[in-house]
């Protein structure tokens, strides 16, 4: 009976040092401070992991300047999920503490395709067209575009370029930015000064690629790099190329020339030929 007795006093002992303990620790938590803040960037380019974590901190001091110097059981992470997630530039946001006493905030970027330049505007938009803010905090390492883009004429319909020039290594290398002019008229602005390539629509892309690669191999060395402003290959089977100096005097009478490939070519090989032949005195005087 005693023993029986012992052991019950036992127990309960046991039980009131592990209350007196729970207690004692969840005091000691909740004066304890927010012993930091760990962002974590699910997804996204991961080129811009650092860039997004440190704009993800700047945004949560600028809620609350002082929630370093907080207890971790005062912060309100539901205010601060609901105030980063009217940021546009994340499909998701999750705030919470952890076990440690630190802030946890999980961010899943919203990923975009193109860099807008529209007048005074600047925006980036995804592949469903949503517009996210132009924030340096949170910069992408994405294609840009130029142009008066509306409802009608979205930025979003010329991301079959865009895409077409990223998936093509020679393409990728030249071109620096896009113009559009209309939904016909899509610009290359190729990393090399002095002229831009018309593409066209977002149709035949391969045709026209080829054409435009043939173009620089065939005739640019031959003419060279300043004879051309523009250069069209929207049209199938020609090339138009508009004459930087529109006061030289053109066979056609015109600026523009449709360029064959071919004859151009030949040219190009001709030339050495012909400035190789000895000079006759006819020729010299």
């Amino acid at each position: 009976m005693i023993r029986t007795l012992v052991k019950w006093l036992i127990l309960l002992a046991l039980i009131a040092s592990a209350v007196v303990l729970t207690v004692w620790a969840g005091q000691q938590a909740d004066a304890a401070l927010c012993k930091g803040v760990e962002v974590e960037v699910v997804g996204g380019d991961p080129r811009s992991v650092s860039t997004t974590q440190r704009g993800v901190y700047n945004e949560v001091l600028r809620f609350d300047s002082h929630l370093l110097r907080k207890r971790a059981s005062s912060i309100n992470t539901l205010a601060l999920q609901t105030h980063l997630s009217r940021i546009s530039n994340f499909e998701s946001v999750h705030c919470m503490m952890t076990s440690k006493g630190k802030l946890r905030i999980t961010v899943v970027p919203m990923i975009p395709e193109l860099r807008v330049f529209d007048g005074d505007d600047s925006y980036y938009v995804n592949k469903d067209g949503k517009r996210i803010k132009a924030d340096a905090r949170f910069y992408a390492d994405v294609p840009v575009a130029r142009g008066h883009f509306t409802d009608r004429f979205p930025a979003t319909s010329i991301l079959p370029v865009v895409r077409f020039v990223r998936s093509d290594s020679a393409l990728r290398n030249i071109v620096a930015m896009f113009e559009a002019h209309s939904p016909s008229d899509i610009m290359l602005i190729p990393r090399i000064a002095g002229h831009v390539v018309n593409f066209g629509d977002t149709l035949d892309l391969d045709r026209k690629r080829r054409a435009l690669m043939a173009f620089y191999r065939k005739v640019m060395p031959y003419k060279g790099w300043e004879t051309y402003d523009t250069v069209s290959v929207k049209f199938r089977g020609q090339i138009v190329a508009s004459r930087r100096d529109k006061g030289l005097p053109q066979h056609s009478g015109v600026a523009e020339e449709e360029v064959d490939l071919e004859e151009a070519a030949l040219a190009a090989h001709a030339a050495p030929e012909a400035e190789s032949q000895p000079r006759t005195d006819a020729e010299t005087n």
